[in-house]
């Protein structure tokens, strides 16, 4: 079911399935992608679970933000723990990737209210945010028509494959009408490009960084779920954090790169599914 919520800074589009009545996950996609990412996970949770997935503004969303928004890291955190607010979740597990992934760690450190549980698949974390290879669009976005530039040339087909998008983020080809879908809106829309120079002006590792300190103090479990070949976030990130939080445990997906929901969606529900079960009785 789709539907739409008012937030300070706009209006967010969501997919909601699943029982009413049963337990929260809430799914946080990664920049210049939407909720479709993780489209083949939630038909393996919905059963029992509530499966909320929300079109963030980071790229790919269809309704601008507000001119005034505050799209930075914690901007962005404070509006996922406004969304969690709006639709009344409590004990909410909280799934992120790539960039959503950075963002949940705000969230749990910021604003952990409504959050029971973390999970993190391969994402930013400490000093890479973001990763080296796509630090160029932090430079572009600070660049007169730089994000209009490259929002162009994801007309081409061949350019949204390729190792600068999204080639080398999934083993497996993601379906052209996917990646057609993820890049309508930056390149039709300019108050969306105007929203993600916003997103990648506002990207820091402090944020990140800053996070990683506070973790240790988030009282909910947490799993990693991660990715053996991931190209941008190296499995010893993952290590790295299962160190860091108390209670974390480290899951690794073979044969997978950093969309383990497009790799590996069998996998990666299973193992929400039992991470979920297990913490709730």
């Amino acid at each position: 079911m789709r539907s739409a919520v008012e937030l300070g800074a706009g209006t967010v589009a969501y997919s909601s399935s699943g029982p009413a009545d049963g337990r929260p996950i809430v799914f946080i996609h990664g920049a210049f992608v939407d909720g479709t990412l993780w489209r083949k996970v939630v038909p393996g949770l919905d059963d029992e679970f509530r499966c909320i997935v929300p079109d963030l503004p980071l790229g790919s969303h269809r309704t601008p933000m507000r001119e005034d928004a505050d799209l930075t890291p914690p901007g962005l955190a404070a509006l996922i723990a406004e969304f969690l607010t709006a639709l009344e979740l409590s004990d909410a597990t909280l799934v992120g990737n790539d960039t959503g992934g950075a963002l949940s760690q705000l969230v749990v450190t910021r604003h952990p209210e409504r959050v029971g549980r973390l999970v993190l698949t391969p994402c930013d974390a400490y000093e890479n945010f973001l990763p080296p290879a796509f630090r160029y669009l932090q430079v572009l976005a600070r660049i007169p028509g730089g994000v209009a530039s490259v929002a162009a040339s994801m007309r081409i087909p061949a350019v949204r494959r390729s190792p600068l998008a999204f080639g080398w983020l999934a083993k497996r080809p993601i379906p052209g009408e996917v990646l057609a879908g993820w890049t309508a809106p930056i390149i039709s829309d300019r108050d969306v490009r105007r929203d993600a120079r916003k997103v990648l002006r506002g990207i820091s590792k402090r944020y990140t960084l800053e996070a990683a300190t506070k973790l240790r103090n988030f009282e909910g479990p947490t799993m990693l779920a991660w990715a053996t070949e991931d190209r941008f976030f190296k499995p010893a990130f993952a290590e790295r954090l299962a160190a860091d939080i108390p209670g974390s445990h480290l899951e690794w997906i073979e044969d997978s790169r950093t969309f383990v929901s497009e790799d590996q969606p069998e996998r990666l529900a299973a193992l929400i599914r039992e991470f979920a079960t297990a913490q709730t009785g």
